[in-house]
């Protein structure tokens, strides 16, 4: 299934992804992804490896961690999503590797990139970590078609609880990481790198050129 996007065809991925599957997907390929996902920021990093607690989900269905805290209403009875601003993946590079292993999970979706032990372990298991194209929260909850479940509510607050989405067409995103270890943003890096010395001398910058320091001098001023 495609869904037409900005001008352009992206695939739409079914969840939970099969390891062959991510393996196919390449560093800056774009995809929705549909089925099941759920939530997590800090304390579900914690809690999964100092404490091997981790909420009551058959891992192998619900196989794609959304690194969020989601903003959530209750109506008549039901949780209704507001808002779902996916937040920045990095900050969880101390204990993802573990979750990835302990759950054996195939997709993460976050915000901007993780690091070379996150890339290791989906490399290990065939995972891939996705991340957001300038979309915003409240577009995107718009994708969220049931709210399946909730996990520590009273324990945690509506932030830091387990929440498990079904979602339709969600993103779009793009492979930032991919099932084999690589990492686009660390590619892009290195071949803008390589670039510099052409981009100097185009404009007349000299070599060894020595920049401001910010925050450099006087900090009191005039």
């Amino acid at each position: 299934m495609k869904q037409r996007y900005d001008g352009g065809d992206i695939p739409d991925l079914s969840l939970p992804l099969s390891e062959q599957q991510a393996r196919a997907l390449k560093p800056g390929d774009a995809v929705t992804v549909s089925g099941l996902v759920f939530t997590g920021r800090s304390l579900f990093h914690i809690r999964a490896i100092e404490q091997d607690l981790v909420p009551p989900i058959d891992f192998r269905a619900v196989n794609c961690f959304f690194h969020v805290g989601p903003v959530m209403q209750r109506h008549q009875g039901l949780w209704k999503v507001l808002s779902i601003e996916p937040t920045s993946s990095i900050r969880f590079e101390r204990y993802a590797a573990q979750v990835i292993r302990k759950l054996q999970l195939r997709t993460l979706i976050g915000k901007t990139t993780m690091g070379p032990a996150t890339a290791s372990a989906l490399a290990e298991v065939g995972g891939v970590h996705l991340s957001k194209i300038g979309i915003c929260g409240n577009q995107i909850s718009q994708q969220v078609v049931a709210v399946r479940g909730v996990h520590f509510l009273e324990e945690l607050g509506k932030t830091e609880a387990t929440w498990v989405f079904e979602v339709r067409r969600f993103g779009p995103f793009f492979v930032d990481i991919d099932a084999h270890g690589n990492n686009y943003f660390e590619k892009m890096e290195r071949e803008s790198r390589a670039r510099l010395g052409d981009v100097y001398r185009r404009l007349g910058i000299p070599e060894g050129y020595d920049y401001t320091s910010v925050g450099a001098g006087n900090a009191g001023g005039p």
